[in-house]
């Protein structure tokens, strides 16, 4: 099948120094493009002011990838009338493959230095993801509350050549599939067209639905590389119609495709992002391909062929994949109070500059344009060399990131900080029912509920808890908890730490589950329980190390008078939990409603900065212990507020408080901490905590070994055995 005469012919290379390029013409100025699009990810990524929008660098990156891609793919079609798919991955292979090895064992071999053994535990999954081109699925599944943070992901940025591969992996079926079927390029065009529409849409629609699915997947994206790919067809098909009329009209379009760049990289912001301002990167870099396409667009043109700014974009590969493990690694063995201002990052950057030159010049090229690398011969080394990674990655998995690399006197702090995740086996959304659409974890023996248990991420770090006593008292408990949203009714939240959409998922969570309350009565609910930060939503801020989270209670739809006649937010939370406890006292009795008391919150504390600080250093083990420790005076003025109208509830009769605090407090009460005594895991003593405010599942065991929710669990028939073990704490190590 051939193309229309008027398709191109495969042009003569005219630059040696890329690799070849079927089909297409090298274009100095593409590089220059790449310069801009790897400059701005890397300088917005080592923290240059007045760069809020650096990180749309990716988005120049699709849009050229999908421009030369397709346009190499077509000029194949047109020359041809088939496709090699064999030539096009092994192209594929040869350009991404070796650079990414070489930065993946540099990384495993630094990362072994420097990563704790959680952190190394996940860069193993991160090897496997990164190294089978589905790293963008595995941090979209990922991401969450408790994520280990992008900070200390060490092949983050490979989501986006995961992108591009995915990409790829269709692109040239379909081109073939649709030249056959439609005949002719108009009609694949058009379908081209109705593809990279829908996936705009859906991309404008997740943005809001679902950011994190939005930014990550293929199919939201696909319409970045598309718009290259349509640019590309139709410059070839098309070519008097595509080209600037004129000098004058390409140096204009040049110059609108520039500002629309620069606007992007000074004022796009991350919050719903891609959604429509991924359009402002995307149009900027399609104008300036057009505009410079026939030679022409001026000085910008001129600018972007410089030799230095041709050079960038020549490494630029080799540069994005070096740019974030140095910046992440470089970070870890620094820690968290070293400076991080340009200035202070100039010899790091000087550093990933110096190894993309090296890798381009070292590792790309000479496998790029090597004989030996031709052919089939290039998949059986590279299958065996990415095969070897990927079970470096298993085994780093498999081996919870190698703990024994540590002193023992670290291994209490390590252990803490990677002791929050969880069996959610259990876990699922629910289908039927009144709460029908939420997410909820069973505890206990299979079958009917008769105890739900609601609550945010204090909740969560309580599971493992919850389950054992669960299973020791034979009840069967649904747990319900959503990340930063208080267990009450009548309240909407903003805050900073969630998106848009998970703001309002919060209040409509709650209002469902208010209105289920008599349903869940009906099918077996007997007693709840409520588990929150309260301290948090009274004073709508966190403290030390997350004081920067706030989070603003406003009155909400299903509020009442009192909550909006609250002149602040422990007046609204409180008066919000009164309307919970009266509706949830109408139903189940107040002798059935419990609430845990929020544990001592350690501003100061951190299990993994003071993991990472200890192993490396940084600290010694006398001021680790003195930052897990706070005096009972600062305590009482942090929960006075938020603990008042609990306590006043209580003494009414409207509820019943489960008290950790024994156990997390010396005995004379002066003060408490991050260290207890665990039983289970023999003498000595233990963190307890994962950050200032969670427990970790360890502490959470010790707690329902103790007995502690048993009564909240099992009814009264526990209620005496619970107050006794409460009575006989006070060995806490505090």
């Amino acid at each position: 099948m051939t193309l229309p005469p008027d398709a191109p012919q495969t042009p003569p290379q005219t630059a040696p120094q890329t690799a070849p390029r079927p089909g297409l013409a090298y274009r100095p100025e593409i590089d220059g493009l790449r310069a801009i699009a790897v400059g701005a990810v890397v300088l917005y990524h080592f923290g240059l002011a007045g760069l809020s929008g650096g990180f749309v660098g990716v988005d120049i990156f699709f849009v050229i990838s999908g421009y030369l891609i397709g346009g190499i793919l077509w000029a194949e079609l047109g020359a041809t009338g088939r496709l090699s798919f064999r030539r096009f991955y092994e192209r594929r292979l040869r350009r991404l493959a070796p650079a990414y090895l070489a930065v993946a064992l540099t990384s495993l071999v630094v990362g072994w230095l420097v990563l704790l053994p959680f952190e190394f535990r996940e860069f193993g999954k991160e090897l496997v993801a990164a190294t089978l081109w589905f790293s963008n699925i595995f941090y979209w599944r990922e991401a969450g509350y408790f994520d280990i943070g992008a900070e200390h992901r060490v092949l983050l940025h490979t989501w986006s050549l995961s992108v591009e591969e995915q990409f790829y992996l269709v692109l040239p079926a379909t081109l073939w599939l649709m030249l056959r079927l439609l005949g002719r390029p108009g009609a694949v065009m058009a379908a081209l067209t109705l593809l990279w529409a829908v996936s705009a849409a859906l991309c404008l629609w997740a943005s809001r639905a679902d950011p994190t699915a939005a930014f990550y997947l293929f199919p939201f994206r696909a319409w970045e590389l598309l718009s290259g790919v349509l640019l590309a067809i139709a410059g070839q098909q098309w070519p008097h119609r595509t080209r600037p009329a004129s000098p004058r009209a390409a140096a204009a379009l040049a110059w609108a495709g520039l500002a629309l760049l620069a606007l992007a990289l000074g004022f796009v912001q991350s919050a719903g992002f891609p959604g429509w301002q991924a359009a402002l990167p995307v149009a900027g870099t399609g104008l300036l391909l057009a505009a410079t396409g026939s030679g022409g667009g001026g000085l910008v043109a001129r600018a972007l062929r410089l030799p230095p700014v041709r050079f960038v974009g020549l490494i630029s590969y080799s540069l994005y994949l070096w740019h974030w493990p140095v910046l992440v690694l470089s970070r870890e063995w620094r820690g968290p109070q070293a400076a991080h201002g340009l200035l202070a990052e100039a010899g790091w950057i000087a550093l990933t500059l110096a190894l993309a030159a090296l890798s381009w010049r070292f590792v790309e090229q000479p496998v790029r344009q090597g004989r030996f690398w031709r052919g089939w011969r290039v998949f059986v080394p590279a299958g065996l060399a990415l095969g070897a990674v990927a079970g470096a990655g298993v085994g780093l998995w498999k081996a919870e990131g190698l703990p024994g690399r540590f002193d023992p006197a670290v291994r209490a702090y390590v252990e803490a900080s990677g002791d929050f995740l969880q069996d959610w086996s259990r876990c699922t959304t629910l289908a039927e029912g009144p709460l029908a659409g939420l997410e909820g974890c069973a505890i206990g023996p299979e079958g009917p509920p008769r105890v739900l248990i609601w609550g945010d991420s204090h909740l969560r770090a309580l599971m493992d808890g919850l389950a054992e006593a669960g299973t020791r008292t034979g009840v069967a408990g649904l747990i319900l908890w959503r990340a930063g949203c208080p267990p009450v009714f009548g309240l909407e939240k903003d805050e900073t730490a969630a998106t848009a959409p998970q703001n309002r998922a919060c209040g409509a969570a709650n209002r469902q589950i208010r209105a289920a309350l008599p349903a869940l009565k009906a099918a077996g609910v007997e007693r709840i329980l409520l588990v929150g930060r309260w301290s948090y939503y009274a004073e709508g801020a966190g403290i030390g190390l997350d004081g920067q989270n706030r989070i603003a209670l406003a009155p909400g739809p299903d509020g009442d008078a009192a909550i909006g006649a609250a002149p602040d937010a422990a007046g609204r939370m409180a008066a919000a939990l009164d309307l919970t406890l009266a509706e949830m006292g109408a139903v189940f009795g107040p002798a059935n409603l419990w609430l845990f008391r929020q544990p001592p919150e350690l501003p100061a504390f951190d299990s993994r900065t003071l993991a990472a600080a200890l192993a490396h250093g940084r600290i010694d083990e006398a001021g680790a212990a003195a930052r897990g420790r706070v005096s009972a005076a600062d305590l009482s003025a942090r929960v006075a507020r938020a603990e008042a109208p609990l306590r006043a509830l209580a003494a009414a009769g409207a509820l019943r408080l489960i008290d950790p605090w024994p156990w997390l407090c010396a005995p004379d009460g002066g003060s408490c901490g991050a260290f207890g005594r665990d039983p289970a895991a023999g003498p000595g003593p233990r963190v307890l905590y994962f950050d200032t405010n969670h427990l970790t599942n360890a502490a959470a065991r010790m707690l329902a070994a103790a007995g502690l929710f048993d009564a909240a669990l099992a009814g009264s028939a526990a209620s005496q055995a619970a107050g006794a073990a409460s009575e006989a704490a006070g060995d806490g190590d505090g």
